[in-house]
């Protein structure tokens, strides 16, 4: 690779671990780019700063960052994202009766960008704009559980990413992995009470062309008195509606159990 300015390789260097499965260790990127072992080192430290790189020590090892996902799905959380959800949400409102919402993800927290209230359902805290600590949010939970492994342990890898709002929730990031594992069987997200006392919520992430989960789709209801049968009904719907925008902006709907 010919001699090119620092912010040429600064974005080689992103392209690169952006196709791979995993974190790779620095040396790779030196092989892969031609670049010098310096020059790589310097260039990993200043995008470590930034927030584009993550170093993971104990593997001596570089993946992508928060920074680096948020500037990725940047582009799905802006309007066009927003003008190919609102008819399907409205359509799952129109069939389900409850209150459905989109939110995205910025850092450990989520995004409400469209809330699609049914009719005689009171206001909830899920209200455009409002920011949520995303692990204990359906939204966030169906987020994080197709997120990478590495990038899961960089956003969480600190206890005080941890914010209760009701005393319920995951404390640590074991927790969070159980969680998201039985979100992953499950094929969709659930919360109870964990935002709102007597309120629960389902939901299902949307996947863009290249895998990343951009946003996530919900509906709450009353915890109380609700049927299995109505609560597996809800999900069912919750999950057609996300893999019906997942199709409309390129991506491909993730493999779900039979019941999902």
């Amino acid at each position: 690779m010919p001699t090119v300015p620092a912010a040429r390789e600064a974005l080689a260097i992103l392209r690169l671990l952006s196709a791979q499965a995993g974190p790779i260790p620095a040396a790779v990127i030196v092989r892969e780019l031609d670049l010098p072992r310096s020059t790589v080192y310097h260039l990993l430290a200043a995008l470590a700063d930034e927030g584009f790189v993550t170093h993971l020590p104990e593997d001596r090892r570089y993946a992508l960052g928060i920074a680096a996902y948020e500037l990725g799905t940047g582009y799905s959380r802006q309007a066009p994202l927003q003008r190919l959800a609102r008819a399907p949400l409205a359509e799952l409102v129109d069939r389900i009766g409850h209150t459905a919402h989109l939110a995205v993800q910025h850092g450990r927290e989520v995004i409400y960008v469209i809330e699609e209230r049914a009719p005689g359902r009171p206001p909830l805290v899920t209200d455009v704009g409002v920011r949520l600590p995303a692990q204990l949010t359906a939204s966030g939970r169906a987020i994080l559980a197709a997120l990478p492994a590495a990038q899961l342990r960089a956003l969480f890898g600190d206890p005080s990413a941890f914010v209760m709002r009701t005393g319920l929730g995951p404390r640590s990031i074991s927790g969070l992995r159980l969680l998201l594992v039985e979100t992953r069987r499950r094929g969709y997200a659930v919360e109870d009470g964990e935002v709102t006392p007597g309120w629960a919520s389902v939901a299902a992430a949307v996947i863009d062309h290249s895998g990343h989960p951009v946003a996530g789709i919900a509906v709450t209801f009353p915890a109380a008195g609700m049927p299995e049968a109505r609560h597996e009904r809800i999900a069912q719907l919750v999950t057609r509606t996300a893999d019906t925008l997942t199709r409309r902006i390129g991506g491909s709907p993730p493999a779900r159990p039979a019941s999902a």
